[in-house]
């Protein structure tokens, strides 16, 4: 039920108001208070609707924050139990999804998932599930808070200094829009909105911040002459820029020059980041699954200063474990006043990484018989924290299955662009075989 970031699926099909009752009702059994929040999604304030008749059901008292992002419903968190967010995150419109927050801005992790999900299933079993429903006179109240965006952006000015720039912001039509272009406004910026109208149909671009996705975001940069720009997904846990001449900074590249200026004892990424983040920072890195919640435990378990995926995602330990685009804007900002952005860039090492993906049936999984072909190959170390990694003298390969999707990723990367052809073609070949 959990992927790599909460629940998800195609709204009123995979993900409807009964699936959101039994999630509020099994985190309604646990928690004494909750805040929610959602994304501009079509279904989403369905889904709230529905979370919050389970949650008062269990004498859980809810207080509403919102359309607003994921990171500002997490800083609210602090106050509360915990945070729940009505998100399907970077995915098309038709999704949705629901995301849960602890007190400390860290997800829900593993082991809760697990209890929260083992109370849903066994619940299927019974004509109706009674939780631990509350007595007539003891149903959870429910409470609107207007101020949690406002209190999210006074905290994140302290961290910041002013600067002098000119800043073009692609909210996407997503929940960035609430914050992201006031609190580069206050930190001196000259600001050029791009898709700040809050839509649930996404109609100007698809909501994950990828290359493709954002030609009108580079034609403006190079239009307005900016020094930067800035791109967020639906609801702005994700961030992505682009230069001061248009050209899109790589995920990788980003995770790199964040953890140069953050990671002095330790940097955690996935294991699908390249190479260049071990060859250029100066601390270890840890790798994980792929997924922010798999990334933000292992930040707070190892105390390292900095976490990141290359998808977008940037954790900031020292003022959250919540992926926080809307953080990551303002310190990507301040670091473009200092120092040029594709100078700094242009001394990491090169690489070339290849990224794609093949859909596969939700009920079979191909990954037994595609692991198997691929121990076949002439690898130097295999790694199987998430998927099968092969890496190699030249380069190295990684099949994994999405955890928000039902997709299977394919991933290489060597410093020689036909080499990591060569690699790309060969674990699609094999993927593809067994689909």
């Amino acid at each position: 039920m959990f992927g790599s970031s909460g629940i998800r699926g195609v709204a009123n099909k995979d993900l409807n108001s009964e699936l959101a009752v039994s999630v509020g009702l099994a985190v309604g059994s646990r928690c004494r208070s909750a805040v929610i929040g959602r994304d501009p999604r079509i279904a989403s304030e369905m889904i709230e609707f529905g979370l919050i008749s389970g949650l008062t059901a269990c004498e859980c008292d809810v207080t509403r924050i919102g359309l607003a992002s994921t990171p500002t419903l997490s800083y609210a968190a602090r106050n509360y139990d915990c945070g729940i967010m009505v998100t399907a995150s970077h995915n098309p419109p038709e999704y949705v999804g629901i995301k849960l927050w602890n007190a400390d801005g860290t997800s829900f992790n593993s082991e809760q998932q697990r209890d929260i999900e083992s109370s849903i299933t066994e619940a299927q079993s019974r004509p109706t599930y009674a939780g631990n429903r509350a007595n007539w006179d003891a149903i959870g109240k429910i409470a609107s808070y207007d101020n949690a965006i406002n209190d999210h952006k006074r905290e994140l000015l302290t961290h910041f200094n002013q600067v002098s720039c000119r800043v073009v912001v692609d909210c996407g039509s997503g929940a960035g829009a609430t914050i992201t272009p006031y609190v580069l406004r206050e930190m001196g910026c000259e600001v050029i909105t791009l898709n700040a109208q809050l839509d649930g149909f996404f109609p100007a671009r698809n909501p994950e911040p990828t290359e493709s996705n954002l030609s009108l975001l580079i034609e403006a940069v190079r239009s307005f002459h900016a020094d930067i720009g800035i791109a967020h997904d639906g609801d702005a846990d994700r961030m992505m820029a682009v230069d001061r001449g248009g050209k899109y900074i790589t995920g990788d590249e980003m995770l790199t020059l964040f953890g140069v200026h953050e990671a002095k004892k330790m940097a955690v990424c996935p294991v699908d980041v390249s190479r260049v983040v071990d060859d250029v920072l100066s601390c270890p890195v840890r790798r994980t699954r792929i997924g922010d919640v798999y990334v933000s435990e292992e930040v707070k378990r190892s105390g390292a200063d900095f976490g990141g995926e290359s998808s977008g995602s940037w954790i900031f330990p020292n003022v959250s474990y919540c992926p926080d685009g809307i953080y990551a804007a303002a310190r990507i900002v301040s670091i473009s006043a200092e120092q040029s952005i594709s100078e700094l860039i242009a001394q990491f090492p090169k690489y070339h990484i290849l990224r794609g993906s093949c859909k596969h049936e939700r009920d079979k999984d191909p990954m037994v018989a595609i692991a198997q072909e691929l121990h076949s190959l002439n690898y130097v170390e295999m790694t199987t924290i998430d998927g099968v990694r092969l890496d190699f003298e030249e380069g190295w390969i990684l099949v994994r299955k999405s955890g928000t999707e039902p997709k299977l990723r394919i991933t290489a990367e060597s410093q020689d662009l036909a080499t990591a052809k060569e690699l790309y073609t060969t674990a699609l070949s094999i993927v593809k075989r067994h689909l």
